[in-house]
């Protein structure tokens, strides 16, 4: 979008100029909407656990803002010629059943013939203009909790490798098809300062983000950030997403690693998540009952891992040890 022409205006509350995970417009002084979209292709070979997490994933851009989900739309790319429609019937299912469980509606959604096949949603949520939760929020003293573990990226190469574990698919599809609609409610009742969800761009780049739209140096705990089981045992046999890689050469200027760290657990601090976690920005105050009281709701990996040390004009991270 860089050079290109964009209107602005006073009702569009959140557009794209920070990296939030969705576009908030009001409508009246009560109301607002927010809108986001995300499709991508298969990350697991079954099409109907497919579609789950790639329905959660798209809703999970309204939680991460605090709106709620009210109408979704399918946004389907297929190939009609190589794959019978059972497929496709069996990935809209899965869909389904993750907006229903959201609360939402589907309207509708648009179809083309395409040799890759690839599955999303747009969604149309609601939020008060008053209460939204930014990635830029983010105050010096905060604790960070991250509410899911990840590894999705290694755990997904290591499928299309065919060498991931039965034990290992079954936990990846257990995250990535979690909503992040308990964790968001709940973070909404401790007066969190940012939030963002765990995506493409990995942990660190996300964290990062919120970094640099907050203005802060933030420290994230190498030892205290949750694993999938054997998404390790994976990264150190080399099943490494290229996506990992390149997140790390994108954010490195704006990133101080303690040389102490293993580099494995930095691959998996920058591997590309699918449906991942939200990351709470809140106070040190409230940060352990807000984290008990996710883990009583069963989040039960959800962990604090990390904080908001001091303010920093372009905004930076750094990886540690908790101890450190």
């Amino acid at each position: 979008m860089a050079g290109l022409p964009v209107i602005k205006h006073p009702n569009l509350l959140v557009g794209y100029e920070t990296a939030d995970d969705a576009g908030v417009y009001k409508l009246t002084d009560e109301l607002a909407i927010v809108q986001t979209l995300d499709f991508f292709t298969p990350i697991v070979n079954e099409p109907y656990h497919f579609g789950r997490i790639a329905a959660a994933n798209s809703l999970s851009d309204v939680y991460a803002m605090g709106g709620r989900p009210l109408t979704t739309m399918n946004i389907v790319c297929f190939p009609s010629k190589d794959l019978p429609k059972e497929v496709l019937k069996e990935i809209l299912r899965g869909g389904l059943e993750k907006i229903h469980e959201a609360g939402a509606l589907l309207v509708g959604g648009h179809s083309v013939d395409d040799k890759e096949l690839k599955y999303g949603l747009s969604v149309t949520g609601i939020i008060h203009p008053d209460r939204i939760i930014t990635n830029r929020g983010a105050k010096v003293g905060d604790r960070l909790i991250l509410t899911k573990p990840i590894g999705m990226g290694v755990i997904a190469t290591a499928i299309k490798g065919k060498m991931a574990s039965e034990s290992a698919v079954n936990s990846l599809i257990e995250v990535a098809s979690t909503l992040n609609k308990k964790a968001s409610e709940i973070m909404l009742k401790y007066g969190c300062h940012a939030c963002t969800d765990i995506t493409g761009f990995g942990l660190g780049g996300h964290i990062l983000e919120v970094a640099r739209a907050s203005k802060v140096e933030i420290a994230i705990y190498a030892d205290k950030i949750p694993l999938i089981p054997e998404a390790k045992e994976y990264a150190l046999t080399g099943l490494i997403p290229a996506g990992s890689y390149a997140i790390k050469h994108f954010c490195e200027k704006a990133v101080e690693v303690d040389p102490r760290i293993e580099t494995v657990l930095i691959d998996l601090i920058f591997d590309p998540q699918t449906s991942g976690g939200l990351v709470i920005s809140l106070s040190s105050d409230v940060a352990d009952a807000c984290l008990k009281e996710l883990r009583y709701e069963g989040i039960s990996t959800a962990e604090i891992i990390g904080e908001v040390l001091r303010t920093h004009p372009k905004g930076r991270l750094k990886i540690v040890y908790s101890n450190s």
